[in-house]
C-alpha cells in the first residue's frame, strides 16, 4: 500500500510539471511585455485595369525620352504602377499576345517588381503582383563596380555606394527609386533553337520589353533608363530562378525630382 501511495505522489508532482513551466513561461506577457508582432504577409495586389488614352503622342514622347538618375521619394501610385506594367508586357488582345513582341511568341519575359515591402512578380494573365519575397530587397539589385552597362554583375562582393563612377559608366543609381523592375528571359520557352540562338532571342526580347517601359514613362512623365549592371548570380538566388531563367535587366522607375 505504501508504494502504492508513494507512486501516486511522484506521478501527481509529474503532472505538475507543465503546468508549471507553462505558467513561467507566460510570465513575461503577465509582466506587461508583449511578444514581437509579426511581419505581415505580402498578399496580392489586384492592379486597376490599364489607361489607355493617357500620355504624349508617340513621337512627342520619342522627342523627350532620356535616361534619369534622380527620382524624389515619393511611392508609385497604384495607377502608375499598373499603366507601367501592363505597357512593358501586358495582354493587349484576346488572344492573350502582348505589347511586347517575343520570338515565336514564347512571352519568354517576366517582369519582377522591386518596392519597399518586398518582391512581386507581374501576372500579365491576372493583371496583378504575385508575391515573391518579403522585405525590400532593392539593395541586392546592384552590380559589381567595373561591371559597366554590360557587366557580369557577379556576386559575393558588396554593393557599390550609390553614385560610383566605375569604369565605363554608374553602377548605381544616386537616389533610391520606388519601383525597380528586373527583367528576366526564361528561355525553356523557346519551342525549338540551340542554347546559343534561345539567349540571343531572350536578349531581343527584353530590349522590346524595356523599350516599352522606357517610352511610357516618356510619355507619363516618369523617369527611368536601363542598367544591365545587376548581380545576376545574386537575383538568382534571391529569386529562387530556374537554371533557363536568365535577369538581363534593370528599370528604376519613378517620380523625377
Amino acid at each position: 500500500m505504501k508504494r502504492v501511495v508513494a507512486g501516486l505522489t511522484v506521478l501527481a508532482a509529474l503532472l505538475t510539471l507543465p503546468l508549471v513551466a507553462g505558467a513561467q513561461a507566460a510570465a513575461p506577457a503577465q509582466a506587461g511585455v508583449a511578444p514581437a508582432p509579426a511581419a505581415p504577409a505580402l498578399q496580392v495586389i489586384k492592379l486597376n485595369e490599364p489607361n489607355k488614352t493617357r500620355g504624349l503622342p508617340v513621337m512627342e514622347a520619342l522627342s523627350v525620352r532620356a535616361s534619369v538618375r534622380e527620382w524624389s521619394e515619393k511611392e508609385l501610385g497604384l495607377q502608375d504602377l499598373s499603366d507601367l506594367l501592363w505597357a512593358a508586357n501586358g495582354i493587349n488582345r484576346p488572344d492573350k499576345r502582348r505589347t511586347a513582341a517575343s520570338a515565336m511568341n514564347a512571352q519568354d519575359v517576366d517582369v519582377y517588381v522591386f518596392r519597399k515591402d518586398g518582391v512581386y512578380l507581374y501576372d500579365a494573365g491576372n493583371h496583378a503582383l504575385v508575391p515573391v519575397v518579403e522585405g525590400d530587397q532593392r539593395s541586392q539589385i546592384a552590380g559589381m563596380p567595373g561591371g559597366g552597362p554590360g557587366g557580369t554583375g557577379r556576386s559575393g562582393a558588396p554593393a557599390p555606394p550609390p553614385g560610383a563612377q566605375p569604369g565605363r559608366g554608374p553602377v548605381g543609381p544616386p537616389s533610391t527609386p520606388p519601383v525597380q523592375l528586373i527583367l528576366v528571359s526564361d528561355i525553356s520557352r523557346f519551342r525549338a533553337g540551340s542554347t546559343e540562338l534561345k539567349l540571343e532571342w531572350g536578349a531581343i526580347d527584353t530590349g522590346l520589353v524595356s523599350q516599352n517601359i522606357a517610352l511610357f514613362c516618356a510619355g507619363t512623365g516618369l523617369g527611368t533608363r536601363p542598367r544591365a549592371s545587376i548581380s545576376k548570380d545574386r537575383l538568382k538566388i534571391l529569386l529562387k530562378l530556374k537554371d533557363t531563367q536568365y535577369p538581363l535587366l534593370e528599370h528604376p522607375v519613378g517620380y523625377k525630382k
